[in-house]
C-alpha cells in the first residue's frame, strides 16, 4: 500500500466526535427557567449543585405534584427559551468540522420544543412518565451513566472523542473522554475538578476543540 494512502487511512480511524452536555452549553437550565416562570425557588437546585442525579429528580417532582404543574405548561414554557447567545453560530461551526452528540440528563419532552431551533442536532437523553391529568410521575433514564458508556463505546470505534461540560453529571463523560473541557461552571466543579480546563466563550471553547484535531 502507498505511503500516502496508509497515512489516510490512518487520519480516518482516528476521527473526532465532539459530545457536549445540552442545558447550560447550548441553552439555558431548563429547571431554573421553570423555577423563575412559576416562581418556585426550590426548583432553582440543578446538576451544578446536586451530584446525585436521583435524588434531585424525586425532589423535583415531589415539588410539581404539590404544586400542581403538570408536563404541559412546562413544555410551554420551555417553548419560549431560546439557544444561549452565540450558542448557535458555535454548534454550527463545530458541526462543519466534527460529528457532533449532545449528551443530555433532560427529557425528550423537554428538549422537543427547543431543539427545533438547534436544528435539531442528535440528541441521547432520557424520557418522562406522566400520569393521564399531565403530571409528571417518574423517568425512565435511556441508560444508567449513559454520558460516559456513550463516550467510552465511541472510543471502542477508535473514535477520538473531546467531551464539554459544565456539572456534576458531565464528569464522568469528561473523564473518558481523550479531552474533557468544562464550559461556565460554577465554582464548585471548578473547585473539585481543577484537571479539566475552565472555559467561557464559545470562541475560545471552538478554538480549544479545533487545537486537539
Amino acid at each position: 500500500m502507498p505511503k500516502n494512502i496508509q497515512y489516510k487511512h490512518s487520519l480516518r480511524l482516528s476521527m473526532h466526535v465532539v459530545c457536549l452536555d445540552l442545558e447550560g452549553v447550548l441553552i439555558p437550565e431548563i429547571w431554573i427557567s421553570v423555577a423563575k416562570k412559576t416562581g418556585i425557588a426550590e426548583l432553582m437546585k440543578t446538576t451544578r449543585d446536586e451530584p446525585n442525579y436521583d435524588k434531585l429528580m424525586k425532589f423535583r417532582l415531589e415539588i410539581l405534584e404539590n404544586s400542581g404543574i403538570t408536563l404541559d405548561s412546562i413544555q410551554k414554557i420551555i417553548l419560549a427559551m431560546h439557544p444561549l447567545e452565540g450558542a448557535m453560530e458555535f454548534l454550527k461551526e463545530l458541526q462543519r468540522n466534527f460529528p457532533v452528540i449532545i449528551l443530555s440528563d433532560t427529557f425528550s419532552q423537554f428538549a422537543d420544543p427547543i431543539m427545533d431551533k438547534l436544528h435539531n442536532p442528535t440528541l441521547f437523553c432520557h424520557n418522562l412518565l406522566t400520569s393521564q391529568s399531565g403530571i409528571i410521575t417518574g423517568w425512565n433514564i435511556r441508560l444508567q451513566d449513559h454520558k460516559r458508556k456513550t463516550v467510552e463505546y465511541l472510543k471502542s470505534l477508535n473514535f477520538s472523542v473531546i467531551a464539554c461540560g459544565d456539572s456534576y453529571n458531565d464528569i464522568s463523560m469528561l473523564e473518558a473522554a481523550n479531552s474533557g473541557i468544562l464550559f461556565r461552571p460554577p465554582n464548585n466543579v471548578i473547585n473539585e475538578f481543577p484537571k479539566f480546563p475552565v472555559i467561557t466563550k464559545y470562541d475560545d471553547l471552538l478554538l480549544e476543540i479545533m487545537a486537539k484535531n
